[in-house]
């Protein structure tokens, strides 16, 4: 499951490395061949709202193998692209129908059993990080020597074996939700509504995720501004070292199963607080800045996953639907901190945006707070 959801999640971002080689060959600016990867993200957000509910309404690994086929029908149409617009199109029903890593992670969360959610949940999500991470070298390399159309037949080509290969692998999971494809999306604001803990996770995760998207935005424009004016080749390196923060996902899904999942997303803000004090006081340093990443992805993997474990620990028949509520708004907070980030750096450049990551991270510890204050309340009048 760790590894198709990091073969999937990879089909969003194989085209950041080879917006260049669109313009090109379309005779295009820049600035047009990137709406390419605008149409991915976009198209990631509609798919999560659209479709990740329907693992409460459809037996999941039917519904797993069906996206992959959709998945890779879509990209054989975007290495066959005449146009430009027909690969914007195209790479939007890609990400549309590549949500199937969201699907995957309450999965194994239930197979795993409640003494081991956390665990799974983390293992999952770093497999899935790792293909977020990984795909745009491995995109950039084959994009080089053989043509970028060759990077999406090779997608379709993975697709079609994870269909192989999960259809025999995954167990039948009978769905709990009888109602139509109306009801069941009527129902996701009544569990917004009635669920504190969704409501909880999901304002801690988009300001958690506003403080990560922020710092992500502007270290491209940051290195250039060093005194070295490093290129976007550096900037790109820094993902791999992201890897390393990375890989503490399923050490912080163990962590979640032995003590309160609320405890280590508080853990995880004040990480988020350090790190960001590390690129304020360090950031004209190489050595500052890898070491902040690090912290970074650290507090943004054991946030995530213990808010997904919580989530998802509330009731089985409601997995699919509390992941939707919750990657839906924090994907939202991270559009919001890429557009802050961005808007603190314009006004006072890098200290403006490690402020403004600083403050996101006590925003987040302020939720939860509010939260265990009105939980006790609720407690003490009852």
């Amino acid at each position: 499951m760790a590894a198709a959801a990091g073969l999937v999640v990879a089909n969003n971002y194989y085209s950041q490395p080879l917006l260049a080689s669109f313009a090109t060959y379309f005779g295009v600016s820049q600035k047009a061949a990137g709406t390419v990867a605008v149409a991915a993200q976009a198209g990631y957000a509609i798919g999560l709202f659209l479709f990740v509910p329907l693992g409460d309404k459809i037996e999941r690994r039917h519904l797993i193998c069906l996206m992959l086929g959709l998945a890779s029908i879509a990209l054989v149409a975007m290495a066959l692209s005449p146009t430009l617009p027909w690969l914007v199109a195209a790479s939007l029903i890609v990400a549309l129908v590549s949500v199937t890593p969201q699907l995957l992670t309450p999965f194994a969360a239930h197979l795993a059993g409640p003494d081991e959610r956390g665990k799974a949940v983390g293992t999952v999500m770093f497999g899935l990080l790792c293909g977020i991470l990984l795909s745009r070298t491995v995109s950039g390399f084959i994009g080089a020597h053989f043509g970028w159309q060759a990077v999406y037949w090779m997608g379709a080509a993975i697709m079609i074996g994870l269909i192989v290969v999960l259809s025999r692998m995954l167990p039948r999971d009978e769905p709990g939700f009888k109602g139509s494809y109306g009801e069941l999306m009527k129902s996701l604001w009544t569990l917004y509504r009635t669920e504190p803990v969704i409501r909880e996770t999901s304002a801690i995760g988009a300001l958690q995720f506003a403080a990560f998207s922020g710092f992500w935005t502007t270290l491209s424009f940051h290195l250039a501004a060093m005194p070295q004016h490093y290129g976007s080749d550096v900037a790109g390196t820094f993902g791999l070292v992201g890897v390393v923060g990375a890989s503490v996902a399923p050490y912080a899904g163990k962590f979640t199963d032995k003590r309160d999942p609320s405890f280590a997303v508080m853990v995880s803000c004040f990480v988020f607080v350090l790190a960001y004090l590390v690129f304020g006081f360090g950031g004209e340093t190489m050595t500052a800045l890898i070491a902040g990443v690090i912290l970074l992805d650290f507090a943004a993997q054991c946030g995530h996953v213990s808010n997904m474990t919580r989530n998802i620990g509330l009731s089985p028949a409601t997995m699919s639907r509390a992941n939707t509520l919750y990657m839906s708004i924090r994907f939202a907070g991270g559009a919001l901190g890429s557009a802050l980030g961005s808007w603190a750096w314009s006004l006072w450049q890098w200290h403006g945006v490690c402020a403004t990551g600083v403050i996101l991270a006590l925003l987040a510890v302020l939720v939860q707070r509010l939260a265990q204050r009105a939980a006790r309340l609720k407690i003490s009048i009852g």
